[in-house]
């Protein structure tokens, strides 16, 4: 129908004026891939932060740093068959090499290193602690972490890593291994 200027009607908004030009329009597909596109990309990135910075992904304790000797490596593989699949309360023991580490929900792993070198700080007034009835040098303490002890009076030389809030069980139960398996020897300073 013609408005009678042979031009065909406009629309009109509802006041009479012509209807403003909305610009495109989007389909509702359109819409929904436009918003799902950026939440997939947040949402990737939160799944890798939370997989990538977990708490699998813990520093390695001090013990697993301490050089160890080839000449011992034999002592260690017999020792290491003999060392629980469950050390208090950490469990899942994995080897590795002369490494052998226990896990346990929320805390840094047990790690019991076979074969390391006599410790470079130990003199004849070290202080030592004695537990069933093995003599451990402390090595290193990291505060709020744990403690790295070297048992000193067996041969091969063995660290243990025993994370905060571990107890004595872990230190105990390797004391007692390494009495019952391991040559005692006696203290050695280096001079």
């Amino acid at each position: 129908m013609s408005d009678g200027t042979g031009n065909t009607p406009t629309e009109k908004a509802q006041d009479g004026q012509p209807a403003a030009d909305e610009g495109p329009r989007f389909s509702p597909a359109m819409i929904a891939t436009l918003v799902a596109v950026p939440v997939m990309v947040i949402a990737g990135f939160i799944t890798y932060a939370a997989l990538h910075f977990s708490a699998d992904d813990t520093p390695p304790s001090p013990v697993e740093s301490y050089t160890t000797t080839a000449a011992d490596a034999a002592g260690c593989a017999e020792f290491i068959k003999k060392l629980p699949d469950e050390l208090g309360d950490f469990e899942g023991k994995s080897v590795d090499g002369t490494t052998v580490r226990w896990t346990k929900a929320d805390s840094d792993p047990v790690v019991v290193r076979c074969g390391v070198e006599r410790p470079d700080e130990l003199a004849p007034t070290s202080s030592l602690q004695v537990i069933n009835p093995v003599q451990w040098f402390i090595t290193d303490t990291i505060e709020g972490r744990g403690q790295a002890y070297v048992s000193v009076d067996h041969r091969p030389y063995v660290a243990v890593w025993v994370p905060a809030g571990a107890g004595n069980a872990p230190i105990t139960d390797v004391s007692a291994l390494i009495e019952k398996n391991l040559q005692r020897a006696p203290l050695d300073f280096g001079r």
